[in-house]
């Protein structure tokens, strides 16, 4: 559903007419886009951006081709004017207002040829009444400007102002432009290690202009701007697990653009998506703030009416539509909109950990994890960063393709990440037809930030807008205040500037707590808040306090475990020692690069840019030495493509093809093989954790998507694409696994099986040693072990002792299949079900081992519409089913083991494209990288 609900969207042609009002969609107006400097002056659009515009009309090529990154910097650094001659205006409107959902960033707002105002911030809603200026226009259709300034050039001249404040050293991530932090812009447009920096400027996001009937007669002429509906149990309180047996409370309040008087009220209808009514009334408390004009209710929703909202996997997700209507007296009609909403409690528990946790183990210390609808879950999924580096192209049906890979990735769980852009309505709304929680973040990361009154009131103001915008959807997992703050930033200062941390301390907390905290509290009783994606919790509430949180920071206990983690180490060594994993509640973000497919790369590059270390594909790795966030203790120049390189000759293989766009394609998959294989070594570890003394209960791993076609940390390629990584994935997010853990030191491995069931699940493991050849090995193993596994929960399995079963054989010719199947109930539900699991384990690294030819074949099955994978001469190692560029498919199993005389039935879903690309499918395995 649109920002302005399904009575009037944002889809809506030319002028239309509500209760007396005008609304004219600029997005139907003729508009132009242009330079004078460098005299251009082409069609555009709104919304849109000038690289956009600029591209549809010849002007510049594809931003995405090659190095346009840098070629098209003179876009960036240039300012830009969209202008269109407003048609249907009446000059006898009892008023005129703009209204912008989003201008990106910098802007000087004319109409005819009057200044109406200039805004500074991409993530606001702005409205202005040129009511007065449009009645003293000449001419017929009034022009409406809005002059765009460069965000890169303005950033460097608020940075050198005199008395301008200033960072220690490293603060500041710094990648292509600088000085972001001064600015209230998209952060990663001015560069990421993923990403490029094209710093865009343009009218992003829908724009209209609103027009009051002259007829004192008609209805009131009133328009809901944005809207808060907030839903929570009876004296909930953020941060704190409510009472789950008490009374839905909802707290509608509207902001209208128009005007409303004291004893205006709220009447609202609750309805299934089928139309079936389920609850109606008149609010029982209604406020009017006239300062704000803004109409506040609160009402009481029967819990035995409604169904609960459930994650993915956890449960349903039913939906209602809430259809609110501004009322004065009786009968007369101000407003009506509808906004889709969904019953359920989540809340991030940061609380201490309870004596009966003590008792099953838990180490002391706080929670952090959350809970839905009272449950405790494991939360399963990775982080989304932009899908594009120009939103205007970022359709719903592109993010319902997206979050259709998530479902079918077996996540519930996606950290929107700070310093990109908020959500759209619709992208919220996709999650909530697919139970996928949005764990979301202001606009700030990876820096700290100016605390002057005029960025602290900027910064207000857009999270109160923000807030109020998005708070009725039951995805809405948490709001948090940036990305790595506390552990990364603060923690740098500390280092470098110990004798400052108090005064940048302070800062901290003005805009992270003593700003941002009300914006969120004072909207929403529903939502937790944390200051930093990743921190230590919270050491103490006050509710009596406006700002009720105390940071725990560094004042921890000796032997007690607190907060959550994040984990990069580019040295790919050490890349399997479980012991360098952190260890903690909650880990929400860990990762390794790698490169796109040969189909990704030939989108954007000439052919003779196709190998490994081209000019063009280092260019595009930003993960460079010179720039980026991650750090390592070992040389900087083997940062980026050096650190893949290192990674797949140590623990995949070395790539040595004749052909040289063969061997590319073959350097870019085994990338992917070990970044597959080091997440999956990390996910296992991470879930193992339920069952430890850390009680972990999440794992979010980085990244989701690609922004672009480059070297990046993503599972899913731009077009849609899976890497290894989303299959890998997708097996590790099982509910049931079965996971080997191998020390080094000892020679010892240990296997766990792992549930994230809410109930006690039995079974049995299996085990077999075999050579490459696909032999069994004469060693003696258990042949079926009985196990019984607790609700969210591990327990081993076995153990071995390598240097006593293996003193027979090679270790690079002896690999353990290991296998388990179990009996338990999906949550919200009685039926038993079957769960299995398969894993293998080979000691030394992959690119050590004594590999066999296959013998792999791959067949269509017309008639199945699926594929049949057979190994028949040996095991097949990381089975890869291929496929030409164009479509996007989704296979339901890749990257997988087959042992020998296997034959594997795989189904696919076409989520792109047709089936004229079946013909052209190839397999592969590990064994194939190697070969000539």
């Amino acid at each position: 559903m649109g920002f302005f609900g399904n009575i009037w969207n944002t889809a809506v042609l030319g002028a239309v007419a509500v209760e007396g009002l005008k609304v004219f969609n600029l997005s139907e107006s003729s508009w132009t886009l242009s330079n004078q400097q460098r005299n251009i002056s082409v069609p555009a659009k709104l919304p849109s951006v000038a690289h956009l515009d600029l591209f549809a009309a010849g002007v510049i090529p594809d931003p995405y081709l090659g190095l346009n990154d840098f070629d098209l910097r003179w876009v960036a650094e240039s300012n830009w004017t969209y202008a269109s001659n407003i048609k249907g205006l009446s000059r006898d409107a009892n008023s005129t207002w703009l209204l912008f959902n989003g201008l990106d960033t910098y802007t000087s707002i004319t109409f005819c040829g009057e200044h109406v105002a200039a805004t500074n911030n991409q993530f606001r809603q702005y409205w202005f009444n040129v009511g007065t200026i449009l009645k003293d226009c000449k001419g017929n259709d009034p022009l409406l400007r809005i002059n765009f300034g460069s965000a890169a050039l303005i950033a460097a001249e608020i940075a050198n102002q005199p008395g301008q404040e200033t960072w220690p050293w490293r603060v500041e991530g710094l990648f292509e432009y600088i000085h972001r932090q001064f600015v209230r812009k998209e952060q990663s447009d001015f560069g990421w290690d993923w990403g490029p920096a094209f710093v865009p400027a343009g009218p992003w996001q829908p724009a209209y202009i609103l027009q009051n009937s002259s007829d004192i007669y008609t209805n009131n002429n009133t328009y809901v701007r944005n809207t808060l509906v907030d839903i929570y149990r009876e004296g909930q309180l953020p941060l704190i697990p409510p009472d789950q047996t008490k009374p839905w409370i909802m707290n509608i309040s509207l902001d209208v653009i128009g005007s409303l008087q004291q004893g205006d009220t709220i009447a609202y209808t609750l309805t299934d998506l089928n139309g079936k009514w389920i609850q109606a009334g008149n609010a029982y408390y209604t406020t009017i703030n006239l300062d704000t004009n803004t109409i506040t209710a609160r009402v009481s929703i029967n819990p035995n009416y409604v169904d609960l909202w459930w994650p993915n996997g956890l449960g349903s997700q039913p939906l209602y539509n809430l259809r609110i209507t501004i009322m004065r007296g009786y009968r007369m009609t101000l407003a009506t909109i509808v906004k889709r909403v969904g019953f359920r409690t989540i809340v991030l528990n940061m609380e201490p950990i309870r004596q009966d946790q003590l008792d099953k183990g838990v180490a002391p210390g706080n929670n952090w994890h959350f809970e839905v609808n009272g449950q405790e879950f494991y939360a399963k999924g990775s982080n989304f960063i932009p899908p594009d580096a120009f939103w205007p192209r970022v359709t719903e049906g592109r993010i319902r393709s997206l979050f259709g890979a998530v479902i079918k990735g077996n996540q519930n769980m996606l950290r929107v990440w700070a310093s990109g852009a908020y959500s759209p309505d619709f992208m919220y709304d996709v999650a909530d037809e697919m139970g996928i929680l949005l764990w979301s973040e202001f606009e700030f990361g990876d820096a700290l930030y100016p605390v002057d009154k005029e960025f602290l009131d900027n910064v207000r103001e857009e999270a109160h807008y923000q807030v109020r915008r998005v708070n009725h959807h039951p995805s809405l997992a948490l709001w948090a205040g940036g990305n790595e703050l506390e552990n990364l930033e603060l923690g740098i200062v500390n280092r470098t500037a110990p004798q400052q941390y108090d005064r940048y301390l302070a800062e901290y907390e003005k805009l992270f707590l003593d700003t941002l905290v009300p914006s969120v509290f004072e909207n929403s009783r529903s939502i937790s808040y944390t200051p930093s994606s990743t921190s230590n919790g919270w050491l103490s509430l006050d509710f009596s306090r406006p700002q009720p949180i105390t940071q725990r920071y560094n004042n921890k206990t000796a032997g007690s475990l607190y907060g959550n983690t994040d984990y990069y180490n580019y040295n790919s060594y050490a890349a399997f020692e479980d012991d360098n994993y952190p260890v903690g509640r909650f880990s929400n973000e860990f990762g390794y690069h790698s490169m796109p497919s040969l189909q990704s790369w030939q989108q954007v590059l000439e052919p003779s840019d196709l190998h490994f270390n081209s000019s063009v594909i280092q260019l595009r790795n930003h993960h460079y030495p010179s720039g980026g966030l991650n750090t390592t203790n070992y040389d900087n120049s083997t940062k980026g493509m050096g650190e893949m390189t290192l990674a797949a000759e140590r623990w995949i293989a070395t790539p040595n093809k004749k052909d040289p766009v063969a061997n590319f394609s073959s350097w870019c998959h085994a990338t992917q093989l070990f970044q597959a294989d080091y997440y999956k070594n990390q996910i296992m570890f991470y879930r193992r954790g339920s069952g430890m003394r850390e009680r972990q209960l999440g794992s979010l791993y980085w990244q989701l998507e690609d922004i672009w076609q480059a070297p990046t940390w993503a599972g899913i390629e731009y077009d849609g694409r899976w890497k290894v990584l989303h299959y890998t994935a997708k097996d590790a997010y099982k509910n049931v696994v079965i996971a080997p853990f191998y020390n080094g030191t000892l020679n010892k491995l240990d296997v766990y099986v792992t549930s994230d069931l809410w109930s006690e699940a039995t079974g049995t493991v299996n085990f077999t040693f075999y050579d490459w050849s696909g032999n069994p090995l004469d060693i003696t193993t258990p042949p079926t072990i009985p196990i019984t596994i607790g609700a969210i929960n591990t327990t081993i399995a076995y153990s071995f002792d390598f240097n006593a079963i293996l003193k027979k054989y090679t270790t690079n010719d002896a690999v353990l299949h290991m296998s388990t199947t179990v009996q338990g109930t999906l949550p919200n539900s009685n039926i038993t079900k079957t769960f299995t699991h398969e894993n293998w384990f080979y000691t030394p690294s992959m690119a050590e081992a004594k590999l066999v030819d296959p013998g792999l074949s791959i067949t269509y099955d017309e008639k199945e519409k699926c594929f049949w994978v057979e190994a028949k001469k040996g095991i097949a190692a990381w089975v890869w089913i291929d496929y030409p560029a164009g479509p996007v498919v989704w296979f339901e199993d890749n990257g997988f083991w087959l042992k020998k005389g296997e034959k594997r039935r795989v189904g696919f879903e076409v989520a792109k494209g047709d089936l004229g690309w079946v013909d052209e499918v190839t397999v592969g395995s590990l064994w194939d990288l190697s070969q000539p």
